[in-house]
């Protein structure tokens, strides 16, 4: 079985996949002095509680934005499962042209989603279409990819959990809330006011930015995917998100791991 780690700033997210099915998955806090070791305990008793083991991983595949935890878990890969992970950069050949400038400064993350939108999400002729991902995560990225393989480039913005965390923590009379639609969008209360500032102010923030994406990629029917955590609670209030997918890192990651194996692709 194939163990895919989206290792994030915040939360490490962990698919293991059975062919194309992901059998299980997890996410762990991303702590930069965690060792390999540690990793492997972690990973080993919540396998175990779905009835597996270490042994059932037969191959890693891995994207990172935290170094030092990126080492750590490629020692995971390693010493713990005998293998030698695949790790995505912007250099591996995922078929896309990357116009980032320079192209190693793109989070693995960002290249993964993209190579993964244009796999998964194709016209019903089978050709790749355009598309734009918008990734809910410590910073919200948004990514164009053209339907020629192009990564054009994106937008970064503060997430939506910090930017509550800055707010909670600088505003004394201000308190977290239960995300939930409030009646109107003028809030009659404080409660009422922070979640409409939080659910249709983020999602009027993705909304614009969006359309502006769509004029500058010179058409308004582009394919627009939400990830990331959050993106369901998000996704009623938004006009422009197409399709809702937590898991399209880890299944890009997948889809990485048999274009670059393929003798050892999934049968489908």
């Amino acid at each position: 079985m194939l163990l895919a780690l989206d290792i994030g700033n915040t939360n490490t997210t962990i698919g293991l996949f059975d062919g194309t099915m992901m059998v299980v998955d997890f996410r762990l806090r991303s702590v930069r002095d965690r060792t390999g070791d540690e990793y492997a305990a972690l990973i080993a008793s919540l396998l175990l509680s779905r009835g597996m083991t270490l042994r059932d991983v037969t191959g890693v595949a891995m994207a990172y934005v935290v170094p030092p935890v990126g080492s750590s878990l490629r020692d995971l890969a390693r010493h713990h499962f005998q293998v030698e992970p695949l790790v995505v950069t912007p250099q591996t050949d995922l078929g896309l042209t990357i116009r980032y400038d320079p192209p190693s400064a793109v989070g693995a993350d960002r290249i993964v989603n993209a190579f993964a939108a244009r796999e998964l999400y194709r016209n019903p002729d089978g050709a790749p279409q355009a598309a734009i991902i918008v990734d809910y995560g410590t910073a919200t990225t948004l990514d164009a990819v053209t339907a020629e393989g192009e990564y054009l480039g994106g937008a970064i913005l503060p997430g939506i959990g910090i930017s509550m965390d800055a707010l909670f923590s600088h505003a004394a009379l201000l308190s977290r809330v239960e995300l939930m639609a409030p009646p109107t969008s003028i809030g009659q209360n404080t409660a009422d006011a922070l979640r409409s500032g939080i659910l249709f102010g983020f999602a009027e923030q993705t909304d614009g930015m969006v359309q502006r994406f769509r004029r500058e990629m010179g058409s308004d029917d582009i394919l627009v995917i939400g990830t990331g955590g959050i993106a369901p609670l998000l996704a009623p209030y938004s006009k422009t998100l197409n399709t809702i997918d937590v898991n399209l890192t880890l299944n890009g990651l997948r889809l990485a791991y048999e274009r670059l194996h393929p003798s050892e692709r999934a049968l489908v």
